[in-house]
């Protein structure tokens, strides 16, 4: 085995850099030189030159018109970086928050029947308590209209399948030529995935759930079980209905997403002033709804009374018509002359010619 190279250096009056060494052991003893006064102004000389130059180039890296910027970059991208990382796990916690509320809701409907989750889900997501959640749900659903309008994704879809198979068979048949090794199947996994029986269950009936809600909701509106409820169903269907007419499919799914996250957030930033109006709006229909109650118990008695005045009065009528047939068949006194009068005698046969009888 050869030596490791060592580099001898030509001076020999240049002190050895190690501490330990003994010969620079009475250099750095207590901070005292007991070497010549020639070695020592030299060491010094050359640390105070290895500083100068240490600073010029430490100096001259920060006074660097690319070091400056970057320092500013950073400066400026502190406070922004925090504030990212603090919306960010603001929206995480709002959603997290959102998956928590799926809980089935302690009020049942009106025949007694439990609700879904998805019902306590849904009214917090549209309620705006989590309004990064919200937002950010609003604004997919919206990139997802488009994307369904203006995006042919089903056919997209087939051609990253047909690519993702073509790369794979290429990939194997390939190996097999060159090397006699696919390549594909050198990444196939020991075991195929498998979605676990309780994950499905799970998936199953969260679908059940789902569907569940819209069947129930559904009912609820049609009969009436909030009167505002289906009152807004009516107006938005009365107005779909008009507007069917030119206004497409995918435009009526936005304008009916946009009220749905919208309106809530309308009717909460202005909630006094819609709560005075409704509230006036609802006595004024009161109102009107004794009104015409009373009306119409007035006219219904009167209708009744004119019904029993001329009830009463055929009654009265039929009674002295029934009397007077009744008289008038008691009475003895009856006119003859109103009937023919029998005969006397018997009717007398005349008298004819002898009657012939025929011949024989």
């Amino acid at each position: 085995m050869s030596e490791a190279p060592h580099l001898e250096l030509s001076n020999p009056d240049l002190p050895d850099l190690d501490p330990s060494a003994p010969s620079n052991a009475h250099s750095y003893s207590n901070g005292s030189s007991n070497g010549t006064p020639a070695a020592t102004s030299r060491m010094e000389s050359t640390k105070n030159s290895i500083m100068e130059t240490a600073q010029s180039a430490m100096a001259s890296v920060n006074n660097h018109p690319t070091t400056q910027n970057l320092k500013n970059a950073l400066t400026r991208a502190g406070p922004v970086a925090q504030n990212v990382k603090a919306e960010t796990a603001k929206t995480r916690d709002e959603f997290a928050d959102l998956a928590n509320a799926r809980q089935t809701p302690e009020q049942p409907a009106a025949t007694g029947q439990p609700l879904t989750h998805y019902h306590s889900m849904f009214y917090r997501l549209l309620s705006w308590k989590n309004p990064r959640a919200t937002a950010i749900s609003f604004a997919v659903s919206v990139l997802f209209i488009f994307a369904a309008r203006y995006l042919n994704v089903i056919r997209y879809i087939f051609k990253a399948v047909y690519m993702t198979l073509g790369a794979t068979a290429t990939a194997e048949i390939a190996g097999k030529l060159a090397f006699g090794r696919g390549f594909t199947s050198q990444f196939r996994p020991r075991k195929y995935f498998v979605i676990p029986k309780a994950s499905l269950e799970r998936l199953l009936d969260d679908v059940e759930q789902f569907i569940n809600f819209f069947v129930i909701e559904s009912q609820r509106i049609l009969f009436a079980e909030n009167v505002y409820a289906t009152s807004a169903a009516f107006l938005a269907s009365l107005v779909s209905y008009f507007l069917i007419k030119f206004v497409p499919l995918w435009g009526l799914t936005l304008i009916a997403t946009t009220v749905a996250y919208l309106g809530p957030l309308v009717y909460i930033q202005n909630k006094e002033v819609i709560d005075t109006h409704l509230q006036k709006a609802g006595h004024m229909v009161n109102q009107q709804a004794v009104q015409i109650k009373d009306m119409a118990a007035q006219h219904t008695g009167n209708a009744a009374k004119t019904f029993q005045s001329y009830a009463g009065e055929y009654t009265h009528k039929a009674q002295e018509t029934i009397n007077q047939y009744r008289g008038r068949s008691a009475s003895p006194e009856v006119k003859r002359e109103d009937f023919p009068r029998a005969p006397a005698h018997e009717p007398t046969t005349e008298k004819s010619g002898p009657i012939l009888e025929p011949a024989t």
